[in-house]
């Protein structure tokens, strides 16, 4: 019995030293990871929103009077000024028509000039005379339609602009009923920028505008951006000028009008872009978006508590411009370390030696 408790003994001592062993031998050491200090700084932010434009005037051209086109003057693209000549359209039998209505008008004023005597001497009643007028006012007015037809004929550009698409050719029939237009006249010394914001956007970018009325705030907004559709920042800078007095009902989205000078005539109605927006925001906090985790549709930030162990916790953010930071908006305070190091393999509750890096350091690029 005695050598049995022995033996059970010597196999417990040899079990527990066997498990000290092993327990020693597979528990990590403290790693150092870099962290640092959360502390706040100022940026700008960048809301992005596309955008189509469209000049000052966009002016259909149709014709006024039937008749074949018979000569084009401009091409498409050219630049035109207020009354020139675009297009003339066949007048042959109209100048016919008018030919014939001046010999009218010349026959009547004959008759009319005929009786006026006749009249004054009391030979004739002057209801002959009267009706002589009548006729003569009649041919006239006969004459002078068919002048504004043949003067209609003569199609001139009603503004300053730039010739749009010439769908219509020479010998085309046209009236004033064609559906398609001979061309649209467009006015883009000054374009204009359409783009649509929803219910939040419009409402942070008032409450972070200057001024105290709606339109006071409109007027104190500061310049925006047009990114071309290649990508260019255009160089000219642009101004809002009006916001929708109401939300769309089926978007909820309210439309906003940016203006922006045009003197080398670069933008063209039709064209497209993207409307930058800048947000200048003071004492905010800026992480490396580097040092975070999307996890199920959250953002998350590690942090260092009191006993030096990660912990992670879900903060809201807004991208800083640049793609390689956020703004923090919650979730962090200036009192927090932010891990930036060992992103996505540090597992949550890992004790580590946290190496403090220079805060502003690692956003300077932010502040750019």
């Amino acid at each position: 019995m005695k050598k049995r408790s022995f033996i059970g003994a010597v196999l417990l001592s040899i079990s527990f030293l066997s498990c000290k062993k092993e327990t020693t031998q597979t528990a990590p050491p403290v790693q150092p990871y870099k962290v640092v200090q959360i502390a706040t700084s100022n940026t700008t932010l960048l809301a992005e929103y596309p955008a189509s434009l469209e000049g000052i005037t966009d002016i259909d051209i149709r014709a006024k009077v039937d008749g074949y086109i018979e000569k084009i003057y401009v091409q498409e693209g050219q630049e035109v000024k207020k009354g020139q000549i675009l297009f003339k359209l066949e007048t042959q039998t109209a100048t016919q028509e008018a030919a014939a209505a001046k010999a009218k008008i010349t026959a009547a004023q004959v008759e009319v000039n005929r009786l006026k005597p006749l009249v004054d001497r009391n030979i004739i009643s002057d209801v002959q005379l009267e009706t002589a007028k009548a006729n003569l006012a009649g041919v006239k007015s006969t004459y002078q339609s068919i002048i504004a037809r043949i003067n209609y004929a003569t199609i001139k550009s009603p503004v300053n602009g730039i010739v749009g698409s010439l769908p219509l050719r020479l010998g085309s029939y046209v009236s004033s009923q064609t559906v398609e237009p001979l061309t649209r006249i467009s006015d883009v010394s000054t374009v204009f920028a359409y783009f649509s914001v929803n219910e939040k956007q419009q409402l942070d970018i008032m409450m972070n505008s200057e001024g105290k009325s709606f339109q006071d705030k409109i007027n104190k907004m500061p310049a925006v951006n047009l990114v071309l559709s290649n990508g260019v920042a255009y160089e000219q800078k642009g101004k809002i000028e009006t916001f929708s007095g109401q939300a769309n009902m089926q978007t909820g989205s309210f439309n906003v009008r940016a203006s922006f000078p045009n003197p080398n005539r670069l933008l063209r109605s039709g064209g497209s872009g993207t409307i930058q927006i800048p947000t200048a925001l003071q004492d905010v906090i800026i992480i490396p978006q580097s040092a975070t985790l999307e996890m199920q549709d959250k953002r998350i930030a590690l942090v260092v508590d009191k006993d030096n162990k990660v912990k992670a916790v879900p903060i809201v953010v807004r991208p800083v411009p640049g793609g390689r930071y956020f703004v923090v908006d919650s979730g962090l305070t200036t009192s927090d370390k932010m891990l930036i190091e060992g992103v996505g393999i540090v597992t949550e509750g890992t004790p580590i030696k946290p190496e403090i890096v220079d805060f502003n350091t690692t956003i300077e690029s932010a502040k750019k």
